[in-house]
C-alpha cells in the first residue's frame, strides 16, 4: 500500500490508524502548493482531487476522503478495535463522529489557513468552531474517548484537528477536557510512531 500524505494535515490520522493495526505502508510526501510528490511526480495525475490523504491499496484502487480511508484501514484488522462492526448502531455512531469532525470542524479551518480570507470571515469561522469544540468537550468530559472507553478512528481524526488551533492562535484553554484529551493521545506509542514515520519518509 501507498499513503500519499502531507505533514500536519488530516492525512496524519490515517498514519495513526495504520500504526494502530501494525500495517506497513509506503509513505509518499506531497507538496500541496506545487501538487508534486517528493520524487517530483504530478500528484494530480495520481489523485485528480489534488489533496491528501490518498491510499493506494495493494490491488491498485485509490481511496480518498478521510472518513472512507480510515474505515477501510480499520476493517483491514477488525480485532484492533478501531471501529465497531459494520451494520451495528455503534458503527453508525462512529460514522456520525467522523462526519461531524470532517464537515463541522475540519472544513471550517479552511478560511483560517487562507491568506485571502477577510478578517470578518475568519472571525465568524472562529465563533463557529468555538461552539463546536464546546460540544466535543462536553462529550470528552464524560468519557476518555469519543466512543466511550475505547480509542477509535474518530479519536485519531479529532486529535489531528485539535493540533490546528495552535497554528492559527486559537485558544482552547476554556475546555480542559480537550487539552487533557490531546495530551493523553499524544502519549500513545502509535501516535509517536506515526510522527516518526512522517518525519523519516
Amino acid at each position: 500500500m501507498k499513503l500519499y500524505y502531507t505533514a500536519g494535515s488530516c492525512s496524519f490520522a490515517v498514519h495513526i490508524a495504520l500504526q494502530e493495526i501494525n500495517q506497513s505502508v509506503e509513505s509518499i510526501a506531497v507538496d500541496l502548493r506545487t501538487k508534486k510528490t517528493a520524487s517530483g511526480e504530478d500528484y494530480r495525475a495520481i489523485n485528480p482531487k489534488g489533496y491528501v490523504p490518498a491510499l493506494q491499496t495493494d490491488s491498485g484502487v485509490l481511496l480518498t476522503e478521510v472518513p472512507a480511508v480510515l474505515q477501510y484501514v480499520a476493517d483491514l484488522q477488525p480485532t484492533a478495535g478501531l471501529a465497531p462492526a459494520n451494520g451495528t448502531v455503534e458503527r453508525a455512531e462512529l460514522q456520525g463522529w467522523l462526519g461531524y469532525i470532517n464537515a463541522e470542524l475540519h472544513k471550517d479551518f479552511g478560511p483560517l489557513f487562507d491568506p485571502t480570507a477577510s478578517e470578518e470571515t475568519k472571525k465568524y469561522t472562529v465563533t463557529k468552531l468555538m461552539r463546536r469544540f464546546a460540544l466535543v468537550s462536553e462529550r470528552l468530559a464524560k468519557s476518555p474517548y469519543l466512543m466511550g472507553s475505547t480509542f477509535s478512528l474518530a479519536d485519531a481524526y479529532l486529535y489531528v484537528v485539535l493540533s490546528w488551533p495552535a497554528m492559527v492562535k486559537m485558544d482552547l484553554s476554556a475546555w480542559p477536557s480537550l487539552l487533557a484529551y490531546q495530551s493523553r493521545i499524544s502519549q500513545r506509542p502509535t501516535v509517536k510512531a506515526a510522527q516518526a514515520a512522517q518525519q523519516s519518509a
